[in-house]
């Protein structure tokens, strides 16, 4: 098989002297799609934007088709027929799926905009791949999967034939995952190549021909998929065996924790997010809701958390009402939370580690020494959490922004699970972070359930880890509870999803007992 890119001998060194990637080689054949798979911090991202052209390697040549390119920037990556499509989406919502797709490199007619052009273009390229979107419809109004093909369609208009996708299906329902599988496999046999960035080694495993391994910035090797397992591919990732499946035993629920009522928030442009929610939180159960993304979990997060108001209703945590309380004196009352994005609401970036994992305690007088704060005291909590959270890090004084996502992900996990709160509210807890960090944290939520007593609230767009962390499960659409579920571990992922898209929806009486 001929090779369409070779990236030879890749060292990239940062000026704090960093290793990212060390002499790393990595190559993909024409109509293939290569998984690139590695723990944070391994160094995919470098190794991936230094293909596109937003870094540059201090050593190592990169080869397109046979022939030596310098990349200098993604333009010309895109030139070079490299494209990339990002975690997160980077797509205007108000323009049209047309005038996205050929953004910046727009078919002109008369020195102007060819509108219509732009739309029989990206029509074409749609129906070509069996991509089902109008090219007339505003972005605004697309589902998550759809956004997704778009963001395909903007690299296969401006000519990509390796084609980089970074974690593709971490917010998609399993029936919109087969379906952008589908169109992969019909890009690939079309020619196209993929680079499949993913820390779901199930669908690695499922649509891959080749693995590529990288740990601690080096190349552990390029391995067919055939022959390879799950375990396998783990452990050649973290350098250990990894759990993939939680043994837990059966809960034992205690007093009500968590008492939600008629929970119903308007937003400003008159829309219920939430709409008529009903359900309670034991001590000594995991709850898990899945959902499409933007059905109101992120706002039942937010009222929760107390960092946005609800419009009536009642939350009452440890038999108090919540309503006009400030996220301190919510977080006094019991609670722990896990942001759903950890760098604006899980760290203050620029602080270092230590000031990050002791942010909630300053106001504790265990923390005082007189006026001041107990510098050992804080020194030391830092230093042990460090290491029983195994965070990789230059040490306690070290800017939480230096750190990779995973060991950030660390940070915030070592300073909630230590709080002392009788509610974990856990928000995609385990997003784009690798398989050994996520066991660790999985396996913490349900032992802090398990052995401390605790409630938990895991609100994941990760099926795979609602269904193994979770006790009991809820389904959200359009702003209500639409299935429940007494047993997590009895439920299909395909089920599950037929509840996200509103295939399915159970009664009220059929959900009676079940909240």
């Amino acid at each position: 098989m001929a090779e369409v890119m070779r990236m030879q001998n890749i060292t990239k060194i940062y000026p704090n002297g960093f290793v990212a990637n060390k002499d790393i080689t990595f190559a993909v054949g024409e109509h293939e799609i290569h998984a690139l798979v590695g723990e944070n911090g391994a160094g995919k991202t470098t190794l991936m934007k230094i293909l596109f052209g937003m870094e540059a390697p201090q050593e190592g040549k990169i080869f397109i088709n046979g022939k030596e390119e310098k990349i200098a920037n993604p333009l010309d990556a895109i030139a070079k027929g490299v494209g990339m499509v990002h975690q997160h989406f980077m797509l205007v919502p108000s323009l049209t799926v047309a005038e996205n797709v050929t953004l910046g490199a727009e078919p002109m007619k008369n020195g102007l905009f060819d509108f219509d052009g732009a739309v029989k273009a990206t029509q074409e390229i749609a129906d070509k791949y069996n991509f089902n979107v109008e090219a007339l419809q505003k972005v605004r109004d697309l589902s998550v999967g759809q956004m997704q093909k778009v963001e395909i369609l903007k690299a296969l208009y401006k000519g990509a034939r390796l084609l980089i996708l970074d974690e593709p299906t971490a917010v998609l329902t399993p029936q919109e995952t087969e379906e952008l599988f589908e169109q992969l496999f019909k890009l690939r046999d079309s020619g196209v190549s993929i680079i499949f960035i993913s820390h779901k080694l199930e669908e690695v495993m499922r649509i891959c021909s080749k693995v590529t391994v990288l740990r601690h910035g080096r190349c552990m090797g390029s391995l067919d998929i055939e022959g390879l397992n799950e375990a396998a591919i783990s452990k050649l990732m973290v350098g250990r065996d990894v759990v993939l499946k939680i043994d837990k035993e059966d809960p034992k629920p205690g007093k009500p924790v968590v008492e939600i009522k008629d929970l119903v928030k308007i937003n400003s442009i008159g829309k219920n997010v939430l709409d008529g929610v009903d359900f309670t939180i034991h001590e000594g159960e995991v709850v898990g809701i899945a959902g499409v993304e933007g059905n109101g979990q992120t706002e039942l997060s937010e009222v929760l958390a107390g960092l946005t108001g609800f419009t009536s209703g009642d939350v009452k945590l440890n038999g108090t009402s919540i309503k006009g309380k400030s996220v301190r004196e919510i977080r006094d009352q019991g609670m722990a939370y896990i942001a759903e994005d950890r760098m604006v609401e899980g760290v203050a970036g620029d602080m270092s580690i230590k000031m990050n994992i002791v942010a909630d305690r300053f106001t504790k007088p265990d923390f005082k020494k007189g006026l001041f704060m107990d510098a050992k005291k804080i020194n030391d909590i830092a230093d042990q959490y460090i290491k029983d959270f195994e965070i990789l890090c230059d040490g306690r004084e070290q800017p939480v922004r230096m750190l990779s996502g995973g060991n950030i992900q660390k940070v915030v996990v070592a300073r909630e699970f230590t709080s002392g709160a009788n509610f974990i509210l856990a928000c995609q807890p385990t997003r784009g972070i690798d398989v050994g960090t996520a066991e660790m944290i999985r396996k913490t939520i349900v032992r802090k359930s398990r052995e401390e007593g605790t409630a938990t609230l895991l609100i994941s767009a990760d099926l795979n880890e609602v269904l193994e962390c979770s006790d009991r499960l809820l389904v959200m659409r359009k702003g209500k509870v639409v299935a429940a579920f007494p047993k997590a571990n009895q439920v299909s992922e395909e089920t599950l999803g037929e509840y996200m898209l509103g295939v399915k929806e159970m009664t009220q009486s059929e959900m009676e007992g079940l909240l």
